[in-house]
């Protein structure tokens, strides 16, 4: 039992983080009906823009631990929610009209410069941090084996439920949230209506790429290493997780990560770990062959 809390810890830990990269898939996907391939490495340049502003903040600056992660978590929001304006008004702005294909291959395109970009001015080597949150508290303890909950799991945990609250929030009860709302469900009768629809798709890129800077915040202090390739796989169990829970759907998406995370934590713990990446892909087709949608997905109705 003592074993099974702790993976189950470690598995909403991971799931969480998870959760917050597939957002950004989901909300893309629920306006604009396309896949944003290049998410996965706005996640990375997050990683990675945490790590330079953590280290610029305590070195040159001289500030403590405490205040050099508020700074990092400041900078890296801002600095990645530009990469993704950027990145939709160069390689998915142009191509609105374009046939589906095309922006799918843009999409693509874009992740391999991104994670080019980032290992030619960063190198191919990994980049270390110490650890920075150390110490828990014990849950419970056990004959041979002590449950426990670091400091840091507790970060992770409850900013991504914060998040989550003011995200629904943004999407439930404020105008662009509506606006979005509004042109999910139909573009042009927004636009007709006096919505700024290239705005609002602009505003979606830069929330889902804000959220991806604080799940690299979190990876870069949860394994203290990372490098220009982490954006790729993230990305795809980050994508899993949307289609797992439903894509296009908020809930969903956080619901997929959870699920995915606890997979593998629980995997790599009673299984072989080289086979955790298969058992959450088997779980993703299992689902989708009895609820195509995902868990929380809706049917689309075709407009005519």
């Amino acid at each position: 039992m003592e074993y099974f809390l702790q993976q189950l810890i470690n598995g909403l830990t991971l799931g969480a983080i998870y959760g917050l990269i597939a957002i950004g898939y989901t909300m893309v996907y629920g306006i604009i009906r396309m896949i944003n391939f290049a998410h996965g490495e706005i996640y990375m340049l997050g990683a990675f823009i945490s790590l330079i502003a953590f280290l610029t903040a305590t070195t040159i600056g001289g500030t403590s631990v405490a205040l050099g992660l508020i700074l990092a978590l400041m900078s890296t929001m801002i600095l990645t929610a530009l990469w993704g304006w950027a990145v939709e008004r160069v390689a998915y702005r142009p191509l609105r009209n374009a046939p589906k294909l095309a922006p799918l291959i843009s999409a693509i395109g874009m992740s391999i410069v991104l994670q080019n970009f980032s290992q030619l001015t960063q190198g191919a080597r990994v980049k270390p941090l110490p650890p920075l949150f150390k110490g828990g508290i014990e849950i419970l303890r056990g004959d041979s084996f002590t449950v426990s909950l670091s400091y840091l799991q507790m970060v992770i945990i409850a900013l991504t439920v914060a998040l989550m609250a003011v995200f629904t929030w943004i999407i439930t009860r404020t105008s662009l949230g509506r606006a979005q709302r509004a042109t999910e469900q139909d573009m042009k009768m927004a636009a007709l209506l006096g919505v700024n629809t290239d705005r609002i798709i602009s505003a979606t890129f830069v929330m889902g790429a804000t959220l991806a800077a604080v799940a690299g915040l979190m990876v870069t202090l949860y394994y203290g290493v990372i490098d220009f390739y982490i954006g790729f796989l993230a990305g795809i169990k980050a994508f899993t997780a949307a289609v797992l829970g439903g894509i296009g759907s908020l809930p969903g998406a956080m619901l997929g990560g959870l699920l995915i995370g606890l997979i593998e934590a629980f995997w790599s713990g009673y299984f072989s770990i080289e086979y955790k990446d298969v058992a959450a892909f088997s779980i993703l087709v299992l689902v989708l062959l009895f609820r195509p949608t995902g868990l929380l997905g809706r049917p689309e109705v075709e407009k005519i």
